[in-house]
Formats: C-alpha cells, sequence, structure tokens
C-alpha cells in the first residue's frame, strides 16, 4: 500500500489560508490600442466585489442645485462617477488596478446622442494611465434615462480582492 505524502503544516496552512491564490489574467485586444481588455481570467479561489450603480454628484456649486448645470457634461460625470467609485474602492481596501469588469449607461446629452467621446475623456484619466495601468472588460449602454434628469452617467463595477 503506498502512502500518499502529507503537506507539512506551514505548506497547509500557506494554501488553507488563500495565500497561493493565482493572478487575474488580463487579455489585451490584439493590435488595438483601445483601453479595455478583450477578457479576463480571475481565478476561482478569488473575491470579487460588486458595485451597486454609483452616479454623480454635483460638479459646479456656482449654480443652482439639482440642474444640469450642477451636474456638468458627460466627461465632468464621468469624472465625478469613477472619483465615488475610487473613494469606494478605497473603503474596502481595493483600487481603480483591481476593477475587472464595469457596465456604463450612458444618457443622452443635448444632441440627443449619448457623448460616448466625453465619457472616453474622463475614462482615460483612470485606466490606461502610467500610474493606473490596469483596464477592465468594458460594456457601454445607451439609456433612455436614470433616476435623476440631470445624471447622463452611472457606472457599475467588479473588482477582484488580491
Amino acid at each position: 500500500m503506498l502512502k500518499k505524502p502529507l503537506l507539512s503544516a506551514a505548506a497547509a496552512t500557506f494554501v488553507l489560508c488563500g495565500f497561493a491564490q493565482a493572478d487575474v489574467v488580463r487579455h489585451t485586444n490584439p493590435g488595438s490600442t483601445f483601453p479595455i481588455l478583450r477578457a479576463v481570467e480571475i481565478p476561482a479561489d478569488a473575491t470579487l466585489v460588486y458595485l451597486s450603480g454609483v452616479v454623480p454628484g454635483v460638479t459646479n456649486t456656482d449654480v443652482e442645485p439639482n440642474t444640469a448645470e450642477a451636474f456638468g457634461n458627460t466627461e465632468a460625470q464621468t469624472i465625478s462617477v469613477l472619483n465615488r467609485i475610487n473613494s469606494t474602492l478605497t473603503d474596502l481596501d481595493l483600487t481603480m488596478s483591481d476593477v475587472v469588469k464595469m457596465q456604463v449607461y450612458l444618457v443622452a446629452d443635448d444632441s440627443g446622442r449619448m457623448d460616448f467621446s466625453g465619457f472616453m475623456d474622463g475614462y482615460v484619466q483612470f485606466f490606461g494611465t502610467e500610474d493606473q495601468p490596469e483596464l477592465p472588460t468594458r460594456s457601454v449602454f445607451e439609456v433612455a434615462g436614470l433616476a435623476n434628469p440631470h445624471w447622463l452617467v452611472e457606472i457599475e463595477v467588479v473588482a477582484v480582492r488580491p
């Protein structure tokens, strides 16, 4: 009868405590510099953290509150939302580099179309930068409206706890 080797107590503790967690694998889009991932692989032993949809705060306090001018354009609202997401992640001991999935809801602005370019101008300040080079997978949807008629952006993210 063959005896199976036993893990040492130290090795067993190391594995059971999750220190042997595999790395997240991020797959870029070949031949593209567009700042999103094609796919991401998350190991089975990772902890996923789902953030509820985040909406913008007032970006201009010099105008009447709860107006379109108070919340700003799509770029300003995107920056506001991503700053709020960053703050929540920080509270949870995570960072923007831990974000692996993003769903973005954009409302048409005064032009009658969603301002994807304005969204991207805000987005690239947080993802794919020299300070924070990690990218998430991402979907962007145009929606008819959000809970406040002056909101143009709502974003949900999923982060992975390293």
